[in-house]
């Protein structure tokens, strides 16, 4: 893959787990290495286990397309955030800061 086009970065219980990012080819997830080395730290998600190798996909990884929010929420973060609703990377980056369960998306690095 060539250059990022936007980065994301997850967190799990407040632990930076790896870099979720997007290109003109498709998204990647990689883990971070230190966090890998925690036997202790759960997988982002079931179909993301951990992993030291690259994940890669022609769409958004359905784990993170289910983080964000549907319905009339969606459209209140949609039209106040002015991303279109298209735009699910966008609105992963704004949406998920703080969402339900265990995982955080971050537009930088803590």
């Amino acid at each position: 893959m060539g250059a990022f086009d936007r980065t994301a970065y997850v967190y799990v219980r407040d632990a930076f787990a790896g870099t979720l990012n997007e290109t003109d080819s498709g998204y990647s997830f990689r883990y971070d290495p230190v966090y890998l080395q925690n036997p202790e730290a759960p997988s982002v998600s079931l179909t993301l286990p951990k992993r030291s190798e690259e994940y890669t996909s022609a769409v958004l990884f359905s784990f993170f397309d289910g983080l964000i929010p549907e319905g009339w929420l969606l459209n209140i973060v949609a039209r106040n955030r002015k991303i279109d609703p298209p735009d699910r990377f966008g609105l992963l980056l704004v949406a998920c800061e703080d969402c339900i369960g265990c995982v955080r998306i971050r537009e930088v690095r803590e």
